[in-house]
């Protein structure tokens, strides 16, 4: 009898090197994205390229309720804009980010060109949630790296 390893059901992140060889201005990478776009597909701040498959269906169950709560409570509140999961959001240090779950405030996100907000907008959101997925707590290494990884981005 052989013993069975727990086996994640999501994939952690690939992580691309292209800096210093290759440098992917913003309209590129967007477009970059726009081709690829079955991927979520990130910029570190060091020029990194972080491609992200899908999440699993429970994991998506339980960020469609985070964003059904989101939206909620913005409605309600009136003051901000929230977003899910698919948006980008290009920070100040040059980062491209997209959060499991964001909210700008509504003056912050109207001060934004138009044409800014078709693409990676400018900005970073005043708040932003990301869920961890449960089938990687199985693989215990796994666990505690993907804690630090998204602690490191919501900090970014």
């Amino acid at each position: 009898m052989t013993a069975q390893l727990p086996i994640a059901t999501e994939v952690m992140p690939m992580v691309l090197k292209f800096h210093p060889v290759i440098t992917m201005t913003d309209e590129q990478l967007f477009d970059f994205c726009q081709l690829n776009n079955e991927f979520r597909i990130e910029r570190k701040a060091n020029g990194e390229i972080i491609i992200m498959s899908p999440t699993g269906s429970e994991t998506e169950e339980r960020n469609f309720n985070l964003t059904g709560q989101l939206w909620l409570w913005t409605k309600q509140d009136g003051t901000g804009v929230g977003f899910g999961s698919s948006g980008g959001f290009t920070l100040p240090n040059g980062a491209v980010r997209s959060p499991d779950a964001a909210w700008i405030k509504k003056t912050d996100w109207e001060a934004i060109q138009s044409e800014q907000r078709k693409k990676f907008a400018p900005i970073c959101p005043e708040f932003v949630v990301e869920l961890r997925s449960e089938s990687v707590r199985e693989a215990h290494a796994l666990w505690a790296y993907s804690l630090k990884v998204l602690q490191d981005k919501m900090h970014e």
